[in-house]
């Protein structure tokens, strides 16, 4: 691959791009059906360099997607399942006393399994507060510290977090700090029934598909850089930023913002656009973003950074409402 020093450089990285990524759709369409958003929307995530959250209820396929992904991507991938006896130093990994033949004492690091390329946080909504901000260090800043010694994750290194929705028994809701580290929220949804019927016959046959290899890590890598490359015009920015700050009720928000918005979406929203537009733009095989990738992306980006207040869910409104209110001026 070659270094992203031209323009021209860039053009042609991102038309092999397109084409493996094409690829990629490919092999998870053999797996997963009726799911193309979501699909689109895991991918777009992961070619910004981020973390997704898979909210949806029991049996659409959410763990599936993420083991299907970790294969066709060529990633190592680990999975922890959440439960609310789950402990800390069960996912970063804890320090062991050894004593050797000799008589000697010392501790080693035994690490746990969020050192992986691709980790499934399998119902993370089922763990304690306590145990889910264990998370937030690795997805921020891409390592952990145990006793003091810090320990680099590898590269690249993506959540894929699956959520009930809390209205299920025995689930608890995210802090605001972590849920703010999701580049995306990705809402799963029941399959269609021409998609559902697909799943009914290809499951419950003799032999069921299995998904293949099509990338590498060092792929993925490449591809977040490429991204990084892909150029971003003053007015998509413009759009990115009027939707984001038009979202806070304390700064600039309409009124029906102010009257429903407990609090809205910090800066890193602003950037998690940024970064996804991009990625969507090349998955869609474009060399630049539009507003129209703003419009697209606000749901599963904004919608976990804000919170309504009383009045609003009294009145029966909610988030995704909010939201198409304020994508509005630019459909």
């Amino acid at each position: 691959m070659q270094p992203l020093e031209s323009s021209d450089s860039i053009v042609r990285e991102v038309e092999k791009a397109v084409a493996r990524l094409a690829q990629v759709r490919e092999a998870i369409g053999r797996i997963i059906f009726g799911q193309r958003d979501v699909v689109d929307q895991v991918l777009v995530t992961m070619l910004a360099g981020g973390h997704g959250l898979l909210v949806g209820v029991p049996g659409l396929a959410k763990t599936r997607l993420v083991e299907a992904l970790g294969i066709v991507l060529g990633l190592a991938t680990k999975r922890i399942q959440f439960t609310p006896d789950l402990m800390p130093a069960d996912i970063v990994g804890s320090e062991v006393l050894e004593e050797s033949e000799s008589g000697r004492r010392s501790f080693r690091f035994i690490k746990g399994p969020v050192f992986a390329q691709l980790l499934m946080a399998d119902e993370i909504n089922r763990a304690s507060p306590r145990t889910q901000s264990a998370l937030l260090q690795a997805m921020q800043e891409h390592h952990v510290t145990v006793a003091g010694a810090r320990y680099d994750l590898p590269h690249p290194f993506h959540v894929l977090a699956t959520q009930n929705p809390l209205e299920q028994e025995g689930t608890y809701p995210l802090p605001e700090a972590q849920l703010d580290r999701f580049l995306m929220q990705i809402d799963v949804g029941y399959p269609d029934l021409e998609a559902e019927k697909r799943v009914l016959i290809a499951t419950t046959g003799v032999q069921d598909e299995q998904p293949r290899e099509v990338l590498r890590a060092q792929d993925i890598m490449f591809y977040q850089k490429l991204v990084r490359a892909v150029p971003v015009g003053e007015k998509v920015l413009d759009a990115i930023l009027n939707l984001v700050r038009s979202a806070r009720p304390e700064v600039g928000g309409a009124e029906d913002i102010r009257a429903h918005v407990a609090w809205g979406p910090g800066p890193r929203a602003s950037q998690s656009f940024s970064l996804a537009v991009r990625a969507r733009a090349l998955l869609e095989g474009r060399f630049a973003p539009s507003v129209d990738d703003v419009v697209a992306l606000a749901q599963p980006i904004l919608r976990h950074r804000m919170a309504l207040n009383f009045a609003a869910r009294a009145d029966g409104v909610t988030i995704t409402e909010v939201v198409e209110r304020l994508c509005r001026p630019y459909a």
